[in-house]
């Protein structure tokens, strides 16, 4: 019995655990089947959704895809309207272009046609009038071809005469013009500073005794300080002075700075003059080198060999007309190189021979001969090229210039030395030299009037056109250059310059 409680105890149990099983499983069942069901549903809403945002996005890239192409379309309208209307109008200005030339060809054709005739009646009126001029003269055609070449060669030698006279002309215009400019150029480059200069130097004493010290006993300290010295000493009644004066402005200033000295040592006799005169000579000797040093490196011309150099420094203490002859040679070296460097010329050799043209002149008391060869001589003897050395020589002409370079020294000297202020003279000598110019044009007949100007360095004369022509012009200023030579002492050169005026007037009424 028991065992048959325990089967059926076991069997419920069985049928109670396999219907707890089922609906376990039926409730597991059903949840994943909700599950999946609701997993189906939100993919099915899920891809819906993206369905409709990709069929959005293909609409909207549709959209813009459509207007791109018909923003595109429309372009390629309007370049095609544009190349329309461009080709329209050129058609159009092709067809007022032949218009126009259709028009020319006929009004060509029409003027060869009037032409033509126009020739025609012409050669008839010619072989009329070559009748009629046959029949009067008693002329060939021949010898009427003949008379009238005659004639028109003579009027064409008349033209071909005036226009070259007429280039001439505008030739030395332009000419003179380009050398004005050039010439200014040059000299608006250099700036340099003159000291008027005299042939005698004066020393201040502090008191009139002294003049008897420097006199000494029977005149023993003057006789032996002009005699270390080589220079006048001049004493007369100007107070508290003495008065140098000697020909060699070396020496006069050899002679000013030892007097001085003696003046201020105070120890006045023969010995000790000639020891202060030696240190005298040394200091001026080294002022000579540092000068022509000091002139040579304004310049800008190195190399310089050292006696050019001391030649050089000797310009310092000569004067021409007033004008410092060192200042003069490095203002000539300065519009030398100017001038070389505008015409294309040599630079080096320009201002080299510019500053070394003078340096005979330190020599030139010395030395008998012009201060051009002289200085020529020096400079080929210390190792300057032939190039330099003709150029010095011919500053002056002594030798006929044949370098480009030796023109444009010779022009630098002349400008220098013409420039005003550059020399001087007194008042009067000055007043007596244009005079004198004006007396010398005057003296011509002809001459209506005369004028002195330049400083002198011109003169410009009025003639009388009824009583002077042009050729009698041109002889004039010739006859006046002639007579100023032979008659006047001026330096530099002279420009003549006659003014033949004729003035027709009329009115018109």
């Amino acid at each position: 019995m028991p065992d048959a409680l325990t089967f059926v105890i076991a069997g419920i149990a069985l049928v109670v655990g396999a219907g707890a099983s089922y609906l376990y499983l039926r409730f597991i069942s059903n949840n994943q089947i909700r599950e999946a069901e609701r997993l189906r549903d939100r993919i099915s809403e899920e891809a819906a959704t993206k369905q409709k945002q990709i069929l959005l996005e293909a609409q909207a890239e549709a959209i813009r895809i459509r207007n791109e192409a018909e923003a595109e379309v429309k372009e390629r309208r309007a370049d095609l309207a544009r190349a329309e209307r461009r080709l329209q109008q050129k058609e159009e200005n092709l067809d007022r272009k032949i218009e126009a030339l259709e028009r020319r060809e006929q009004k060509i054709q029409a003027r060869d046609q009037e032409s033509e005739r126009i020739r025609n009646e012409l050669e008839k009126i010619k072989q009329e009038q070559m009748l009629v001029l046959q029949q009067r003269a008693e002329m060939t055609k021949e010898e009427a071809k003949a008379e009238l070449l005659r004639q028109v060669e003579a009027e064409a030698r008349e033209d071909a005469a005036r226009i070259i006279r007429q280039i001439e002309s505008e030739a030395k215009e332009e000419a003179e013009r380009r050398a004005q400019m050039i010439v200014a150029y040059a000299i608006q480059r250099i700036g340099t500073e003159y000291a008027s200069e005299v042939s005698v130097s004066t020393v201040p004493l502090p008191n009139e005794d002294m003049k008897g010290r420097i006199i000494g006993k029977e005149g023993r300290n003057i006789r032996a300080f002009e005699e270390a010295t080589g220079v006048d000493v001049i004493i007369d009644d100007t107070p508290e002075v003495v008065t140098l004066s000697a020909f060699d402005p070396i020496r006069r200033e050899v002679a000013r700075r030892a007097l001085t000295k003696l003046i201020s040592d105070g120890r006045i006799h023969p010995a000790r003059i000639e020891e202060l005169v030696s240190k005298a000579q040394q200091e001026v000797e080294a002022e000579i080198k540092e000068a022509g040093e000091q002139a040579a490196m304004e310049a800008g011309v190195q190399g310089l060999h050292p006696e050019l150099i001391r030649l050089l420094g000797r310009l310092k203490y000569r004067t021409s007309y007033g004008q410092n002859q060192l200042r003069h040679a490095v203002e000539t070296s300065l519009i030398a190189a100017a001038l070389a460097a505008e015409l294309g010329a040599d630079v080096n050799v320009a201002k080299t021979a510019g500053l070394l043209h003078d340096i005979g002149k330190a020599v030139s008391h010395e030395v008998e001969g012009p201060h051009a060869l002289i200085g020529a001589e020096i400079a080929r003897r210390l190792g300057r090229s032939p190039k330099i050395v003709h150029a010095i020589a011919a500053h002056h002409e002594e030798e006929e210039p044949q370098t480009v370079e030796a023109v444009i020294v010779a022009a630098a000297d002349a400008i220098s030395g013409s420039r005003p202020g550059a020399r001087r003279e007194s008042v009067e000598q000055y007043i007596k030299r244009l005079q004198a110019l004006e007396e010398v044009a005057n003296s011509f007949e002809g001459v209506e009037k005369s004028y002195a100007i330049q400083a002198g360095r011109e003169i410009r004369i009025i003639v009388k056109p009824d009583h002077v022509d042009d050729l009698e012009a041109a002889k004039l200023a010739r006859n006046v250059v002639r007579k100023i030579e032979e008659s006047l002492s001026y330096p530099g050169q002279i420009k003549v310059t006659v003014i033949r005026e004729t003035r027709n007037v009329e009115y018109a009424r």
